[in-house]
């Protein structure tokens, strides 16, 4: 029985990476974390920062999942893969049910852990401008601890997204899949979302259904589910088959 780790290249496994990232991070606490510092630190070092945290969380999960396969059958990583995904859609599609209209108050918690998390820290306290003010259109002035501003900006997206869902369902897809092309669409996927919400987070935010969001994450996590599931299924119904040869054959 193989227990090599899975060398697949192909885009279907890019595309699946990628829309599990963007499809569960738009409306997450590590997309209002960077929302938050970008309209109080300038955008390029939140950006910086950001990126460079989930770039390492994606390298890190999925080489967490490319070693699962070396330690167990391919076909039980697949099932291990397809009942995350049908647990994460099961409560996705709970969370969906649970928002009302577009689901602002989902996005006020969201929003509001975040603030908590980043006030929390008290980082550059002297250089913090209040949202409100902001808000109203106060521009942001420049500030000599870029270096430290980015710097907070790692730690926080990277404690955020610790343990998440997406970190999870990356872990699980790099046990399923190439490992470099789930860390390649990861991260592009993680580079979208970034830029989404240090450009405009807070408008984007206001805009979107998030409830229409999480409903679509929802039903690509249960389709995961299920393919996980029946090719794992598929594999152990072929290991079992006996080929027969009729009686003269050679």
């Amino acid at each position: 029985m193989s227990t090599e780790p899975p060398t697949d290249f192909s885009a279907e496994t890019l595309i699946r990476s990628f829309m599990t990232i963007i499809l569960s991070e738009i409306g997450d606490k590590t997309f209002f974390i960077s929302a938050i510092l970008a309209m109080r630190h300038p955008r390029l070092v939140v950006f910086l920062g950001a990126i460079a945290s989930l770039v390492l969380m994606s390298m890190l999960s999925a080489s967490l999942g490319h070693i699962l396969p070396t330690l167990l059958p391919k076909k039980w990583t697949q099932i291990m893969a397809g009942v995350l995904f049908l647990v994460f859609g099961s409560k996705m599609v709970m969370e969906a049910k649970e928002m009302e209209g577009k689901g602002r108050q989902k996005v006020e918690e969201e929003m509001r852990e975040a603030e908590e998390e980043i006030d929390g820290d008290r980082f550059d306290a002297q250089d913090v401008i209040p949202l409100q003010r902001l808000e109203e259109g106060e521009v942001v002035p420049s500030s000599p601890n870029a270096r430290k501003q980015k710097n907070w900006s790692f730690v926080l997206t990277f404690l955020g997204e610790w343990g998440d869902r997406s970190q999870i369902a990356t872990i699980a897809l790099g046990a399923a899949h190439n490992m470099y092309l789930v860390t390649l669409g990861t991260v592009l996927g993680h580079t979208c979302c970034t830029a989404l919400a240090v450009v405009g987070g807070r408008y984007v935010s206001s805009k979107i259904s998030v409830k229409h969001v999480t409903l679509g994450g929802a039903t690509l996590f249960l389709i995961f589910g299920v393919i996980y599931l029946y090719d794992a299924l598929s594999t152990s119904a072929e290991e079992f088959l006996i080929p027969t040869n009729p009686a003269g054959e050679p």
